[in-house]
């Protein structure tokens, strides 16, 4: 059978905007704490485990992915994630908070770092020709899902109970992901698209060629493996503590009502999507260094006038484009990946990479609530995240510096 590269890149939509309902799980919060009577702790706790697993599975399982190909292991993640998903009904039912942790923190937790993969390497392979737009289409499906899942939850709450809601998901969670994960397939050796080849046949393109084409394990014994973790943790440690913070902070920033900063989050997640398909589309014509510079030097000067900024539109064009370039660090990633260490081992190299997540999913949140204990402001704490994004630009730039002599040498 013949496959489409559109419905190979809708496939890996499919895988992620399922996995992406994780970022939904605050909707979950309140109904399970009044159902059960457990505190507000208790039920968090389930969603730290299923973080910390999606970047440890992402990280243990990269190589099994790239050996046995996208289908198998979007297959795993789709009994994974649906059984666990389904076993968290199973779990309010009991009343076990351990059967919740085991279910939605261990068992979906892997299908989410096994199915956040998956796709991924098997795209920048189908599109040789727009890698970063590939790759930000499916993380774009992972960015929206909550705006998608979260409505749909909470309307099942009211309708049907916690139990039941968590049985139907996991179900629809499951049907989606094993039909996607059917249609996933790595394109044979050499692949290239018939206009995007006839370009080059008749010179009006160049293929970019890889800097380097290496295992993961040749890969994590060089500088710039390190330059991108570090890269990625700094993005997404400031990037969930401004998430995590949002609403209080426009409420004691800029005065706004505890609904009005609501509304404002919500958006914050519109543009956490649309900034994974746009910088990750912009970098296949700026190139990957160059975007991430870009990241870091405008994140460095928004998180530092944030706290100054009286203007209530300017306060959230900011905040919002801060979400955009937290998305496109997500998605830029895969194909930045790619551009320096080739596609032979992309999925293991990026599992590695994507334990910067677990990392800063512990660090951000700490941080932010350390600074507001210590300073009794959350504005505060945006200085300190502009200080981080001033590390981050500076190793971005060392970055750019390392290729272009590396591409220099090579030619």
């Amino acid at each position: 059978m013949k496959k489409n590269r559109w419905l190979m890149a809708l496939a890996a939509v499919g895988v992620h905007i399922c996995i992406g309902s994780v970022y939904a799980w605050s909707v979950y919060v309140t109904p399970i704490q009044k159902q059960m009577n457990w505190d507000l702790t208790d039920v968090t706790i389930a969603f730290s485990i299923a973080i910390f697993f999606l970047g440890l599975s992402a990280a243990l399982m990269g190589k099994f992915v790239e050996k046995n190909g996208p289908r198998v292991s979007a297959t795993i993640a789709a009994f994974a994630f649906g059984i666990g998903t389904a076993g968290s009904g199973l779990a309010i039912l009991m009343e076990s908070k351990l059967l919740l942790y085991f279910f939605y923190g261990v068992l979906g937790g892997c299908g989410l770092g096994i199915g956040y993969i998956s796709p991924v390497s098997t795209l920048v392979k189908w599109f040789p020709d727009k890698r970063g737009m590939a790759t930000g289409l499916a993380i774009m499906g992972f960015g929206f899902a909550s705006a998608i899942s979260g409505p749909a939850i909470k309307l099942l709450i009211s309708s049907v109970g916690i139990a039941n809601t968590f049985f139907i998901l996991g179900t629809v969670y499951f049907i989606i992901m094993f039909i996607s994960a059917i249609y996933l397939q790595k394109p044979k050796d050499g692949y290239l698209p018939k206009k995007f080849k006839k370009k080059l046949d008749s010179g009006k393109k160049k293929i970019k060629e890889d800097l380097s084409s290496m295992t993961l394990d040749e890969a994590i014994k060089t500088p710039r493996f390190y330059g991108l973790w570090i890269m990625l943790f700094l993005n997404i440690t400031c990037g969930i503590a401004i998430i995590g913070v949002a609403s209080p902070l426009l409420q004691e920033i800029m005065g706004m009502s505890a609904l009005a900063a609501a509304a404002a989050v919500g958006l914050m997640g519109v543009f956490n999507g649309a900034g994974r398909i746009f910088w990750a589309s912009i970098s296949d014509f700026l190139t990957r260094p160059v975007v991430y510079v870009i990241f870091f030097i405008t994140q460095a000067i928004a998180f530092y006038a944030l706290p100054n900024i009286k203007e209530l539109l300017l306060f959230q064009v900011v905040l919002y484009f801060i979400m955009s370039c937290y998305g496109g660090g997500f998605a830029s990633i895969p194909a930045y990946i790619g551009d320096i260490f080739g596609t032979k081992e992309l999925g293991a190299i990026h599992g590695y990479i994507l334990t910067a997540w677990a990392a800063a999913g512990l660090v951000g949140p700490l941080i932010i609530s350390n600074v507001k204990d210590v300073t009794g402001s959350y504005s505060q704490t945006l200085y300190v995240f502009a200080g981080f994004f001033c590390v981050a630009f500076v190793v971005s730039l060392l970055m750019l510096q390392n290729i272009r002599k590396l591409r220099k040498q090579k030619q």
